[in-house]
């Protein structure tokens, strides 16, 4: 496991952006783990929003945030980000990062987690 810590959430207009970030500590651990971000809102259950690959060659995104977000990592910082554009009043929820040495399963078992970070989008 990994230790991952969320940070960067706060309250943005409809249309702005924010950027999230997910640091790890250990990079070793880091890199031999590819990351998730999630979302939960109120009364929703968790959704998968995208994933990176341990290199970070590979990305992909639920059809909910294709072409509004974008997710890169920097292993040098031990640091993924989500980069989050055109936001809507829908994408409002907490943010979790969340870690897999097996990116096939990143989406429904990864094996660590971030504590979340509130994203507030106002129409």
């Amino acid at each position: 496991q990994v230790n991952l810590v969320d940070s960067g959430g706060g309250e943005v207009q409809a249309g702005g952006s924010l950027t999230l970030s997910c640091a790890a500590s250990g990079r070793s651990a880091f890199t031999s783990n590819a990351v998730g971000w999630f979302r939960q809102a109120p009364g929703k259950e968790r959704e998968f929003v995208g994933g990176i690959s341990r290199t970070g060659s590979i990305t992909y995104y639920a059809d909910s945030v294709k072409g509004r977000f974008t997710i890169s990592r920097d292993n040098a910082k031990n640091t993924v980000y989500l980069q989050m554009s055109s936001q809507k009043p829908e994408d409002t929820a907490v943010y979790y990062c969340a870690a897999s040495p097996d990116i096939g399963v990143i989406k429904t078992t990864p094996t660590s987690w971030g504590q979340g970070t509130q994203v507030t989008v106002s129409s």
